[in-house]
């Protein structure tokens, strides 16, 4: 006869065999999310244009450990001054530059950050305690509190600089992991207003239509990492943006000669610079001398433009629709007269600026830009 071998789960019955397993599952997973949280993640993984993984979680920047979200150790964490509207959604964004490398400080255009950097942004909803979603709750930009009880993850997108240059990859959240999804998707919700909401997750090809901020020469570039988005200081290091890339040796020859773009809600900030930080991010990709909407004759970038060339008294040059049937882009004294509010305030895919990025419309950001156009002094002849 062979002795029981004592504490072996062959001696317990069925459902304490059941219940002793459970417990040692659900042990090891709560090891394992402690390991990745106390230790971080493993060291980011840079994969070639060719072999791009189906799981965000194989670049080991952005993944779930249990119901906590872990940032790699190796990324910075970093905020915009005033970032483009995508439907009330909260944004966590991060970067990463290969060990010993360097980006390149540019007063206005954007960074030169080396072969192997990436850029990732997700975005995410808060819930209230039905699980509904939430659009306006603030956040403060500590990826530590998020865990998937209080927030739902909806997509991370990761730009790669290559050799060849800059790759858009959109990766759409399922579960414990999100999934490469280059043809995009539409996200069905139901807001916790009762607002139904088609969220867009765009396609490969549709990241190029904002990122590909040069139209000539078609080439990707991210949108936020100029100074003026990033010189502020930042809520999780209690100092300056810029001065902490350039301590943590990622940024060469920073100055402070340029004039940041305003948080668009600062009540500190004047109208107008607010206005114009708005417009910059929300507007200026396209609308900027090189870009895709140059021939519009309309200029949204913070860079120092006519007022003619920002719309005041601007007749539209091929508008169709989109001109609500007025006359011009910018009516000084009167937003409701004017294209550019009209636009903003409008959801319908055929008229609305942006074109791509929302469904929804951005009531605060609206009532910034009819403040704005509102203040303006003179008239239309």
């Amino acid at each position: 006869m062979t002795p029981e071998k004592s504490g072996s789960l062959d001696t317990l019955t069925a459902p304490m065999q059941q219940l002793a397993k459970n417990t040692l599952h659900g042990l090891l997973a709560t090891f394992s999310a402690f390991l990745l949280t106390a230790c971080g993640q493993n060291e980011v993984t840079i994969h070639s244009a060719d072999d791009y993984p189906d799981r965000l979680s194989d670049w080991s920047l952005v993944s779930l450990a249990g119901t906590k979200l872990i940032i790699s150790d190796q990324t910075l964490v970093y905020e915009l001054n005033t970032a483009l509207f995508s439907d009330y959604a909260l944004k966590l964004r991060t970067l990463y530059l290969p060990e010993g490398a360097q980006a390149k400080f540019d007063t206005t255009q954007t960074f030169e950050l080396p072969v192997g950097s990436i850029i990732s942004k997700t975005f995410l909803y808060p819930k209230d305690p039905s699980g509904a979603l939430l659009t306006s709750s603030s956040w403060n930009g500590d990826p530590s509190t998020i865990t998937m009880n209080d927030y739902e993850l909806i997509e991370t997108r990761l730009m790669v600089r290559q050799a060849t240059g800059w790759d858009a990859l959109p990766y759409v959240w399922d579960g414990d992991d999100a999934y490469l999804s280059i043809t995009g998707t539409i996200r069905r919700m139901t807001l916790a207003s009762g607002e139904s909401l088609n969220y867009l997750v765009p396609s490969k090809n549709q990241c190029a239509s904002c990122h590909a901020t040069n139209h000539t020469t078609g080439e990707l570039m991210p949108i936020g990492i100029k100074a003026r988005h990033l010189d502020r200081v930042s809520s999780l290091y209690d100092k300056n943006q810029l001065d902490h890339l350039a301590e943590r040796g990622w940024l060469t020859n920073v100055s402070h000669e340029h004039m940041p773009n305003a948080v668009w809600g600062d009540t500190e900030q004047s109208l107008e610079h607010k206005a114009r930080s708005y417009l910059d991010i929300n507007c200026g990709h396209c609308h900027n001398a090189q870009g895709a909407a140059d021939t519009s004759g309309l200029l949204l970038d913070y860079e120092d433009h006519p007022p003619s060339a920002m719309g005041v008294c601007k007749p539209p040059i091929a508008a169709g629709r989109g001109s609500g049937g007025l006359m011009y882009g910018v009516v000084p004294g009167h937003a409701d007269k004017s294209i550019l509010s009209f636009r903003l305030a409008t959801n319908d895919p055929g008229m609305m600026m942006p074109e791509l990025g929302r469904s929804l419309i951005h009531q605060e950001g609206l009532a910034l830009i009819n403040d704005w156009i509102n203040s303006l002094d003179g008239q239309c002849l």
